[in-house]
């Protein structure tokens, strides 16, 4: 039997199978409930009215001022982030979100990549490019003065209507840069829609109150924020995460989601006054973009209300794996199964699909998938693998493997597998058992050089709190443990792990270090 289709208007269009936009969603829910928050951020607070009409304002703005191809933003997170996002979008731009924590020069490459007529850009990240001006481009707009309201159009104005498809380009989403230079992932308008149309699943409807403290130009935050939009939602922006006032945000506001990474939930855990907030109101938390260790989310599972689900996928989109860890609790060293209609496989050296239980690197296909890299299409063949039927699928880099159900386990990035006596050492395994000794807070794993084994392992571990053991000591005790090939070669303490702002430990970062290390 066919569930009857939703009588009400916005409702209805997010839950029709063809194709719709973000655009549409606002509008829709802005003429049926015009006075409820959308978006928050501190003590500024934008309905779907105000949203709406703003996103009106910056689309013809752009139209008056000639804009093509794309904008680009580069801002801590604020309300009108959102409205410039919403207001290009609906003129047929594409936004390329940049991030702050980039170099000025890596910055100005990006924007000069996405071919961005327009930079919208906050105070702290005006004054830090101020030096490469004449790299970014000629139109500049400040958030937080005169700026922004005086480029805009005039209230009440409306843009020329645009004929969205779903192959054109929603955002340039660019990569770290962790492994080199970023790249620009391109995602299509009908990647977007499937992503929130997805979202219904997952209780995004118009009682939800997503608590947002991750940038909003990572896709690890924007998975979350449009599906709240879409859903006729209120979406709550942290400009800079501090556990003590996420948690008042989350108590204060009845948040209902959330979308964290891992290394904030520890943090979050770990808060000596985290038992005594109300946390009631949550019904999903969702976890992505670093492993998640089966501890941590035991300890969610137990003390924090809602359930836990961990997304496993790329910004250049393919293929998805969800655990529903509350649903199984016994697969938390996984990161689930396929995502319904998605296909994950694993495949070797030579390409071809390793046997059932081999390790091999993660595929994945699905109708939510990248366009390409842009202005790079030698990239983009390398991210591509294609199917014996055709079918195009994404290379993510990530090995893994399936267990007897179906549920994959992440092992490692590809490039960060150690090779040592010509024996593949994963350094996840290595670190799920230095996490057991009780002085370990965090650690990380990486190959360095070694003239007898061509690689060897080295663990960078942050004590914890109270813990006085050696670092020759955590290394016996750990390599007593270890098979005779992933034995350590050195356990270095550091006060914290180098990581991306979404909570990615920066790898090459501490390989480069240890080579400056004297002899």
């Amino acid at each position: 039997m066919t569930a009857a289709v939703p009588s009400n208007t916005a409702d209805a269009l997010l839950a029709r199978e063809d194709f719709g936009t973000l655009s549409e969603m606002l509008a829709a829910w802005a003429a049926e409930r015009p006075d409820h928050p959308a978006v928050i951020e501190g003590g500024h607070v934008l309905s779907y009215a105000q949203l709406d009409a703003r996103a009106d304002r910056v689309a013809a703005a752009l139209q008056r001022d000639g804009a093509k191809h794309s904008i680009a933003i580069v801002s801590y997170s604020c309300v009108d982030y959102v409205a410039a996002y919403a207001g290009a979008l609906r003129a047929g731009l594409a936004v390329a979100p940049l991030p702050p924590s980039a170099t000025p020069e890596q910055i100005a490459g990006m924007a000069q990549d996405s071919d961005a007529g327009h930079l919208f850009w906050d105070a702290p990240n005006a004054a830090a490019l101020a030096g490469i001006a004449a790299g970014l481009p000629g139109k500049r707009i400040r958030f937080d003065n005169a700026e922004f309201e005086t480029w805009l159009a005039p209230a009440g104005a409306k843009p020329a209507p645009v004929a969205i498809t779903p192959q054109m380009p929603f955002n340039i989403i660019y990569s770290s840069g962790t492994t080199g230079t970023p790249k620009g992932i391109v995602q299509p308008h009908g990647m977007r829609w499937l992503h929130m149309q997805r979202a219904t699943a997952y209780g995004y409807d118009r009682d939800a109150v997503t608590l947002l403290s991750t940038p909003l130009y990572s896709n690890t935050t924007l998975v979350s924020l449009f599906p709240t939009l879409a859903g006729g939602g209120t979406a709550v922006l942290m400009a800079k995460f501090e556990v003590e006032a996420y948690l008042e945000l989350a108590q204060n506001h009845r948040v209902t989601h959330t979308m964290l990474v891992p290394v904030q939930y520890r943090r979050i855990m770990a808060h000596p006054a985290f038992d005594r907030f109300d946390l009631s109101a949550f019904r999903a938390k969702f976890c992505t973009s670093a492993p998640f260790a089966a501890a941590l989310k035991a300890d969610i599972l137990k003390r924090w209300p809602g359930k836990l689900i961990e997304f496993y996928g790329m910004t250049e989109g393919g293929g998805t794996c969800i655990l529903i860890a509350d649903e199984h609790p016994g697969k938390l060293h996984t990161v689930g199964p396929a995502a319904p209609g998605h296909d994950i496989r694993l495949i070797g050296e030579d390409g071809r699909e390793v046997a059932p239980g081999e390790i091999g690197e993660i595929v994945g296909h699905s109708g939510a998938i990248m366009t390409d890299y842009h202005k790079q299409p030698g990239k983009t063949a390398e991210a591509e693998w294609y199917a014996p039927d055709g079918r195009r699928f994404i290379r993510t880099g990530d090995m893994g493997r399936f267990d007897a159900d179906g549920f994959l386990q992440l092992m490692d990035r590809r490039k960060d597998m150690i090779i040592s006596g010509g024996f593949n050492i994963y350094p996840s395994d290595l670190e799920a058992v230095l996490r057991e000794h009780p002085a370990v807070y965090d650690v990380a794993v990486v190959g360095v050089p070694s003239e007898a084994w061509g690689e060897t392992p080295v663990a960078f571990v942050v004590k914890a709190p109270g813990q006085a053991a050696t670092a020759e000591e955590i290394l016996a005790w750990a390599n007593a443990r270890l098979g005779k090939m992933q034995r350590l070669s050195a356990v270095v303490f550091r006060e914290v792990l180098p990581r991306s702002a979404i909570g990615k430990v920066l790898k090459r970062e501490l390989r480069d270090e240890y080579a400056k290390v004297p002899a």
